[in-house]
């Protein structure tokens, strides 16, 4: 199709649906003449005519023509098209020859060219137009490939891209909460990318049951296509997923829509933006079984003052091409089922001006009606036009011209606003559309948009659908959709996409509805129903536990037991039996017993940093001095009663009480010292189970087990050294009684170190060390101490030194040794 004039639009669409294909080299033949995109290209006609015959004049003295080519929807004949739109006012074949690679080509014969429909197509020619710099605006390709700049400098389009397309039914999926999906697309630019950045954005939301790419044969071998469909059909079958996304072309739709509905296939759809309002399929026999289909489709307007167009182009003797198509071709042919439900079920005659008005469009129409519109804008601002005149004439080039368009920013009719980002793209949303299966005949609504900021919005009433699609517990696709609180959804073994719930884990909780286990702060825990989280109570140990009260008990009994004791010593201070158990340091070794019973308090009631300095640093020091006693004791009565020279010279010089006490005790106080000022004991906190247990933190097992090691070793010492001393003449048995008091010191921690460590952050761990430091100072209190306080009460007869000279004699006398008098 063809009009004259100053300056020349470029137009490519797909009249014909199908172009012959062969793997050997054939004449290129088209065939299966399409009603719509036949109207399309009369809208682009419509809108040009409308440009020219509009007052006020948009391009005085200008008049704007039109160069149409079919393309078949095959790269081959827009490529042979664009080669004739391309070709210069010298050379009106074919295009110029391109020489020496000039750096500068002939101006091309059309100034602009708008087209193709399909990605595919579209790069192809895009590339071709950027050799000679011409600006190209597609209506309908919107593969996010043409928005790369450096590839194809040139294109615009009027239609969203690919990249909004598909978050907007990503966003879709998660506003109807489908958790499984299937995607099919096809080995094109449009289909491939766009499947490819559809399962990108749905990696770690929704699973993908299965893809599925149509290979470049679909449709063209009968025999491979069959088993691909095959294929294909039986991937659908055994499916799981809540909804099928098909993101190709119309052509490769219509087969597969025809095997669904013979198959008797229900699923629900979602429709790119190729085919969601298509005639081919919305009006194919039996297709309101295929089940719920979703759509996208760039923003919906009738274009102004088409329709009437149209009725009209019935009875023009000027539109040939249309004629000779209209007495070939029937388009009401078959019960008609237009868009509207308006057309009713009988066969129209093909001149009927209603039955051709059904096949109008208001997406791609609307999008070509705005490229006319743009171009116009374009050129007006580049001749610097007023309503009376243009100041620049046509000789301009058509870089010149594609700046200006890429630059425009205006209005279209008060209704669209039309500008371009900087990958040539428009500022423009989706409508979402439903196919409404139940009417009597299908419509196809508009139930909602997808804004460019990324925010669907549906129409109010239809708020049911997600409901229904949020609330659904288990449907025969998804296997289980939502789980009781306390449980999560997560994959059955052997299924992709398949889940079953789950019970979450210790610590973890789930409010239901499949969501993923949370887990709770280290300050909760969750109860046996694992559906929310509860504060942990904050446990110590209380001066109300018995456990607490019974240590107290003891500790008391301990204290005032131990009074009695030094009372009694202070009262016999002068009797053989307190000298023999060292004199004046059993005081010593007293006063830190009373020290030992009085830290118990400490390890009762809330830590706080006294408290854990005070507990077993201060232990460790006292205790340390009470052995230290005991072993200056010993020391005194090996050195009195050893008859070997040379260890009795040895011992004598050992026999030291206060440097003994001193040294010994010393190395302990500095130990503990550095502990306290390096690295002190401190209160703490610890989350564990469903308490949080207040506690003392060691701060350094390094000093504790220093600590405890040295007291360890003393005791060891003691406990040789009483050992040895049993065989020497002992009337109250001192010996014996620190054997058994050392014996059971280093008992008592063996056992207490691993019950420590299996336990450090239970309740009870402050109160095992309580328990230890009892039995400890027990231990000396009842089997070193409290015999000799025996001896002084009930057996006053032998705290005598006559008796004690008397039991010398005589031991020594049945070993056979001579005893001295002194």
């Amino acid at each position: 199709m063809h009009a004259p004039g100053d300056i020349i639009i470029g137009g490519l669409f797909q009249i014909h649906s199908e172009a012959n294909k062969s793997a050997i080299p054939v004449p290129l033949v088209c065939s299966g003449h399409d009603f719509e995109t036949h109207l399309q290209a009369q809208v682009m006609i419509f809108a040009i005519q409308e440009i020219n015959q509009r007052k006020p004049k948009v391009l005085p003295n200008f008049t704007l023509g039109y160069d149409i080519y079919d393309t078949c929807g095959d790269v081959r004949f827009a490529i042979r098209s664009t080669l004739q739109l391309l070709r210069g006012p010298t050379d009106p074949q074919s295009c110029s020859s391109l020489g020496d690679y000039p750096s500068v080509l002939p101006e091309p014969h059309a100034k602009v060219v708008i087209g193709e429909r399909h990605s595919e197509v579209s790069i192809a020619v895009a590339r071709i137009l950027a050799l000679a710099s011409v600006p190209q605006i597609s209506y309908g390709s919107t593969s996010e490939l043409l928005s790369r700049k450096l590839k194809f400098p040139t294109f615009l389009r009027t239609i969203p891209s690919d990249a909004h397309q598909v978050e907007a039914i990503a966003k879709l999926v998660k506003r109807f909460n489908w958790q499984i999906v299937a995607v099919i697309g096809s080995d094109d630019e449009y289909g491939k990318y766009g499947s490819e950045h559809l399962i990108d954005l749905f990696s770690g939301n929704q699973c993908i049951d299965f893809k599925m790419i149509l290979p470049g044969y679909f449709m063209s071998n009968k025999t491979k296509t069959r088993d691909k469909l095959a294929e294909l059909m039986n991937l659908i079958n055994q499916s799981s997923a809540e909804a099928i996304i098909l993101f190709t072309k119309e052509s490769n739709v219509k087969i597969i829509m025809e095997a669904a509905v013979q198959m008797n296939i229900n699923r629900t759809l979602i429709a790119s933006d190729s085919w969601s309002t298509s005639h081919k399929i919305s009006e194919m026999p039996g297709i309101e079984r295929v089940g719920q289909v979703f759509g996208f489709i760039s923003k919906k307007n009738e274009v102004p003052g088409f329709e009437d167009y149209v009725k009209s182009m019935i009875n023009s003797t000027t539109n040939t091409f249309l004629k000779d198509n209209l007495m070939h071709c029937s388009p009401c042919s078959s019960p008609s089922t237009s868009r509207n439900g308006s057309m009713p079920s009988q066969r129209r005659s093909c001149l009927d001006p209603r039955c051709l008005v059904s096949y109008i469009d208001q997406d791609e129409s609307y999008n070509i009606y705005l490229a006319v519109r743009v171009i116009a804008e374009g050129l007006r601002r580049l001749l610097k036009c007023d309503s009376e005149k243009c100041e620049r004439s046509a000789d301009f080039t058509a870089l010149e011209l594609f700046r200006e368009i890429k630059n425009v920013d205006f209005t279209v009719n008060n209704v669209t606003h039309m500008s371009f980002d900087d990958n040539g793209d428009p500022t423009i949303g989706y409508d979402i559309v439903k196919w409404d299966m139940a009417a009597s005949n299908l419509r196809i609504k508009t139930i909602g948009e997808y804004r460019p900021s990324g925010e669907i919005i549906l129409q109010e009433h239809l708020d049911h659908l997600i409901r229904e699609s949020c609330n659904v517990t288990v449907t025969a696709y998804n296997c289980s959709k939502t789980c009781q609180p306390g449980f999560e959804l997560k994959k059955k073994r052997g299924e992709p996409c398949c889940k079953e719930c789950i019970r979450c884990r210790k610590g973890h909780y789930s409010t239901g509805k499949g969501m993923e286990c949370e887990q709770c702060k280290e300050d909760q825990y969750t109860p046996l129903q694992r559906h929310r989280c509860l504060e942990k109570p904050v446990v110590f140990l209380t001066w109300s536990d018995p456990f607490i009260i019974a240590i107290l008990l003891f500790e008391m009994l301990g204290i005032v037991a131990t009074l009695l004791v030094a009372i009694l010593f202070m009262v016999y201070r002068r009797t053989p039996i307190v000298k023999a158990v060292g004199g004046h340091w059993c005081f010593v070794e007293l006063l830190s017993l009373l020290a030992c019973f009085c830290l118990i308090c400490t390890f009762t009631g809330k830590p706080t940093k006294l408290s854990c300095a005070a507990g077993l640093p201060v232990f460790g020091m006292t205790f340390t001095l009470c052995v230290c006693c005991i072993l200056a004791n010993l020391l005194q009565i090996l050195a009195g009663f050893s008859f070997n020279k040379r260890l009795g010279n040895w011992l004598k010089r050992l026999n030291q009480p206060l440097a003994v006490v001193a040294i010994l005790s010393g190395v302990q106080v500095a130990l503990c010292a550095v502990w306290l000022i390096c690295r002190p004991p401190f209160p703490f906190s610890q989350p564990i189970n469903k308490e949080i247990i207040l506690g003392c933190n060691k701060n350094s097992r390094v000093f504790f087990i220093a600590m405890l090691g040295y007291i360890a070793l003393l005791a060891l010492t003691c406990f040789l050294f009483a050992f040895k001393g049993k065989r020497l003449p002992d009337l109250y048995k001192n010996a014996s009684f620190v054997t058994i008091s050392m014996l059971l010191f280093l008992v008592v921690w063996l056992i207490f170190i691993p019950i420590y460590i299996s336990n450090k952050a239970e309740k009870y761990t402050r109160a095992l060390e309580a328990a230890a430091i009892l039995v400890s100072s027990y231990s000396i209190l009842c089997c070193h101490l409290a015999p000799k306080c025996y001896i002084m009460v009930f057996r006053k007869e032998i705290n005598d030194e006559n008796a004690i000279t008397n039991y010398i004699k005589k031991h020594f006398e049945q070993k056979g040794m001579t005893v001295a008098k002194t």
